[in-house]
């Protein structure tokens, strides 16, 4: 099992910063931004670190650059830069390595402290700038932060202020005449709100995300699915989910997740196991493999499916309770889509540096090697019953 530290380690060894931004190794790249104490830091830390929201008040100022490589399955593999609040692109080489490539700008504002919109605001206006002079199809995300539950009376005065937040980025970016178009999240550590929103800002850097939901649709049409996610197991961010656009079922499907985990946590054998140097394997480790699965049926007439679909990959079904549904058929087609994704993931070319081998390339990850020979790999299409 791979522990949670192992999944994103920061920029160590030899290689500078500077390096690591500059190495191809066909990761994309979020651009973490922000003012000071926006909670850009927080924010990775609970969605990827898995911190609990609480102790991020602990966490000290990001002072220099940090760059996390996330590479919890073959779909999510990220370069994650996290950027001291306010931070300054003097250095062009830095800017070229950083604007040109596969990346993404998240910006972080902190919708609580108004006395510093302004200032946040001028800072998105220079990003917006630099990023747009290099690269005018960079995607822009902006995370409006620390938008938590309160009383009702705190709400009227919330909406204003987002509406007013995002009314003075537009009419800058008009005013500077900008063709930026960035899209407006509204988030909390403290609930699903910032899983959602990396979930969407995620799957703009999956290449096979119209197949994944094509296969997921075809999956609801078929088995009388309400709705279907792929999951990140170890963030609890979906990959992919199906056409229907109803969204309130997330945090539903989520906890599936946290069901079969503390289950197995509780009655897996993983702590008798041994690593190299014998000793115990126990703290950290995800007790998810290709046996895990669960079928939770609830109070409301609704059944939650999870199953294993790839290395830390969950497909989360929600289905109402139904007696006419075929069992054996249901899990014929989970079968096909599993083998479908597998077919997709070994298409995707993995982000490590790949060497020539005859007439074959062969390229090396976390999971082992994967040979693709040189014509390409053919295309299988899985049809669910």
């Amino acid at each position: 099992m791979q522990q949670y530290e192992d999944l994103g380690s920061m920029a160590s060894g030899s290689e500078t910063v500077e390096q690591s931004l500059l190495a191809e190794d066909g990761r994309s790249r979020l651009l973490l931004l922000g003012a000071k104490r926006s909670g850009k830091t927080s924010i990775l830390q609970v969605v990827f670190q898995k911190m609990s929201p609480h102790e991020t008040l602990f966490l000290d100022p990001t002072n220099t650059l940090e760059i996390t490589d996330i590479s919890n399955n073959a779909f999510v593999q990220l370069k994650i830069i996290d950027f001291p609040g306010g931070y300054d692109f003097s250095e062009k080489k830095i800017v070229d390595a950083l604007f040109k490539r596969d990346s993404a700008i998240v910006f972080v504002i902190d919708q609580q402290d108004g006395q510093d919109d302004l200032a946040a605001i001028e800072h998105f206006l220079d990003v917006a700038r630099l990023a747009h002079g290099v690269n005018p199809k960079l995607a822009i995300d902006v995370l409006i932060h620390k938008v938590e539950a309160e009383a009702d009376s705190y709400h009227d005065d919330l909406n204003e202020r987002v509406r007013h937040i995002r009314q003075r980025m537009m009419e800058h970016l008009r005013e500077e005449r900008l063709n930026v178009h960035p899209t407006f999240h509204l988030t909390s550590i403290y609930d699903h709100t910032i899983f959602e929103a990396f979930s969407k800002i995620v799957q703009k850097r999956i290449p096979q995300m119209s197949q994944l939901e094509n296969l997921l649709s075809g999956l609801v049409n078929n088995c009388r699915v309400e709705k279907a996610y792929v999951f990140d197991v170890i963030s609890k961010i979906y990959v992919a989910t199906d056409s229907n656009d109803l969204d309130r079922f997330y945090e539903l499907c989520s906890d599936a997740i946290d069901v079969v985990i503390d289950v197995s946590r509780i009655y897996s054998t993983s702590g008798d196991k041994k690593n190299e140097s014998g000793k115990a394997i126990e703290s950290g480790v995800v007790p998810y493999d290709a046996k895990s699965g669960a079928v939770i049926r609830m109070e409301n007439n609704y059944v939650l499916h999870l199953r294993e679909v790839d290395s830390y990959l969950a497909l989360v079904c929600l289905m109402r309770q139904d007696p006419k549904i075929n069992t054996g058929l249901l899990e014929y087609n989970f079968a096909c889509f599993k083998k479908a994704v597998a077919e997709l993931k070994a298409r995707r070319p993995l982000p490590i540096r790949a060497k020539r081998v005859g007439g074959s390339t062969v390229t090396s990850g976390a999971g082992g090697s994967t040979t693709v020979s040189a014509s390409g790999t053919a295309t299988t299409e899985q049809k669910i019953r």
